[in-house]
């Protein structure tokens, strides 16, 4: 079992289905097992601590938020900038089997953070909710903007905005595989919160509502895009603008599933094209690593929407990460570092401030 699969919990179950001399004939097209590094352990300051490094001003400190039922521990770098003043933030969205230090060490997104100056939060999903930590992505309830998931992050991020200052108008979402996934779904249900989105060997909205729908859109990204129904008397929302990073060589998450948030997204800024071109293309081939092609695409008004990166030769991991991380690969395009500069393009207009109690 490919332990860094968004539906790893589910596998051992959605096997049992089927007899077992048909197991070992289909099995290998929904696994591509790759070999996972080992994150070292940290231990997770106590709340106390927490508030301490809090008033101290800057540092990786611990904490936890109560939504529901539910209790979502978190982790937040608060970079040397930080007097106090509104600053950018990014919550980060880990995958599978993941959680916040882990992540963190194998994007450097807390690096990039300490250099330009953001705030970056780690969420981590409960045991109670699924036993690999995987975000539950594909489930209805948290496709939603009142419910589930999606509503616990979003109620999250506003919490941890308030508590730091943070700047409203700078608030960004990006995500990993499963987190990826997660993040779309904020990003579609929550525009006016998140200035833009990252997705990282994701999935587009609404391509599965149950496990097996969830499998299927994964190894073929056939899955369909089922977007929230609006009458026509509402109000259009605004668009999230999405960088999209995915290796063509991804075994997990078909690369084809990419294709289909570029797609979905230009749906949402009111390109009705299949897909629209690009507006520009460009290639690269860093030192040592990857190559790549970067797809850069505008609406109508000329107003920049979107990125799309293709790392060829990367499988399903962080383009260039850590080693420090799980299921990250050093070679290619720095993945944090092209989504902070994407970050750095967008800002909300007219953002009120965030009214809420601080943590």
């Amino acid at each position: 079992m490919n332990p860094f699969h968004p539906l790893a919990w589910a596998h051992d179950s959605f096997w049992s289905l089927f007899p077992g001399e048909l197991v070992g004939l289909t099995a290998h097209f929904f696994d591509n097992a790759e070999p996972a590094i080992a994150a070292p352990a940290t231990e997770l300051q106590s709340e106390s601590e927490a508030r301490t490094a809090r008033v101290s001003g800057h540092g990786w400190s611990s904490d936890q938020f109560e939504y529901g039922n539910d209790t979502y521990r978190f982790k937040i770098y608060i970079p040397t900038a930080y007097e106090g003043r509104p600053l950018p933030m990014i919550v980060m969205l880990h995958g599978a089997q993941q959680d916040s230090d882990d992540f963190a060490s194998g994007t450097g997104m807390n690096i990039v953070a300490e250099e330009q100056g953001f705030i970056a939060v780690y969420p981590e999903q409960p045991e109670s909710s699924n036993p690999l930590k995987c975000w539950n992505w594909f489930l209805p309830a948290n496709q939603t903007r009142a419910s589930g998931e999606a509503a616990a992050i979003a109620a999250l991020t506003r919490e941890v905005a308030a508590a730091y200052n943070v700047d409203r108008a700078r608030i960004y979402v990006a995500g990993m595989s499963a987190g990826g996934a997660l993040a779309v779904n904020l990003a579609v249900t929550h525009p006016e919160l998140y200035a833009a989105a990252a997705i990282h060997s994701g999935l587009a909205f609404g391509v599965a509502d149950e496990q097996l729908t969830a499998l299927c859109a994964m190894n073929d990204g056939r899955g369909k895009v089922r977007l929230p129904l609006t009458s026509s008397d509402e109000p259009r929302l605004r668009a999230v603008p999405l960088i999209v990073f995915h290796g063509d060589a991804d075994g997990t998450v078909h690369p084809r599933n990419a294709e289909q948030i570029v797609s979905m997204s230009q749906l949402l800024h009111g390109v009705t094209d299949d897909k629209a071109a690009p507006s520009a293309i460009h290639t690269g081939h860093e030192a040592g690593g990857h190559a790549y092609t970067r797809q850069v695409f505008h609406d109508r008004d000329g107003d920049l929407i979107g990125e799309q990166w293709v790392v060829h030769g990367l499988g399903h991991a962080w383009s260039g990460g850590h080693p420090d991380g799980t299921h990250t690969d050093m070679r290619g395009p720095r993945a944090s570092r092209e989504i902070a500069r994407f970050f750095g393009e967008f800002v909300l207009e007219n953002s009120p401030p965030i009214q809420t109690n601080p943590l």
